[in-house]
């Protein structure tokens, strides 16, 4: 855990952990923000147990490194704020969202948007406070966003959202059931509504 990436605009932390049962997560940080997260889930009906939330792993590799892979074209401006977690503080609250403690929130945590359109920030801050047991429809939340009308647009912001948990948008679902999520499937979507309270046909 602490894999260090140099780059001319930031020095990139990241950070693998496993979840029992969940699967194992990348998490991207740097100075207190996070770049990205990404999440290799298990399979629906796979329920094995993992190391805790916060142990190393060396054999995965996701979208989050690829994501990164622009940063220094973006021109990323990274501040600190006041208070910022660590990245094993980070890690632990994450264990604990995946645990289905209800009080656990993330609308807190800092985020590099510097590569994001106005548009998919606009997104992105609304989505952030749709809050744990509530989904809203694709339409509902680009209407919310300033975007009326913009409902593919914010499904594909929503596939190839590089903050997953910390953008919820699992909560985004379609006018006539659940929809998609990106490659982990609908039944990942469907297990993570269900750990908040949601569910849906």
């Amino acid at each position: 855990m602490g894999a260090i990436v140099e780059s001319n605009v930031v020095r990139a932390e990241l950070t693998r952990y496993e979840v029992p049962g969940w699967g194992v997560g990348e998490l991207w940080t740097a100075g207190g923000v996070v770049l990205a997260h990404d999440f290799d889930f298990h399979p629906v009906s796979d329920t094995r147990s993992t190391e805790t939330a916060g142990a190393d792993s060396a054999d995965t590799r996701s979208a989050s490194a690829e994501a990164l892979s622009g940063c220094g074209e973006f021109g990323i401006v990274l501040t600190r704020s006041p208070r910022c977690l660590t990245p094993s503080e980070l890690v632990g609250r994450l264990g604990r969202f995946f645990a289905g403690e209800e009080e656990v929130q993330f609308d807190d945590v800092p985020l590099d948007l510097g590569g994001c359109t106005p548009f998919q920030r606009s997104v992105a801050d609304t989505l952030r406070h749709i809050p744990r047991g509530e989904t809203i429809a694709y339409g509902e939340l680009a209407a919310l966003a300033g975007h009326p009308g913009a409902q593919r647009a914010v499904g594909t912001f929503c596939a190839r959202n590089r903050f997953l948990v910390f953008v919820p948008c699992h909560r985004v679902v379609a006018a006539d059931g659940i929809g998609p999520y990106g490659s982990a499937g609908p039944g990942i979507k469907r297990r993570l509504l269900a750990l908040e309270g949601v569910s849906l046909e």
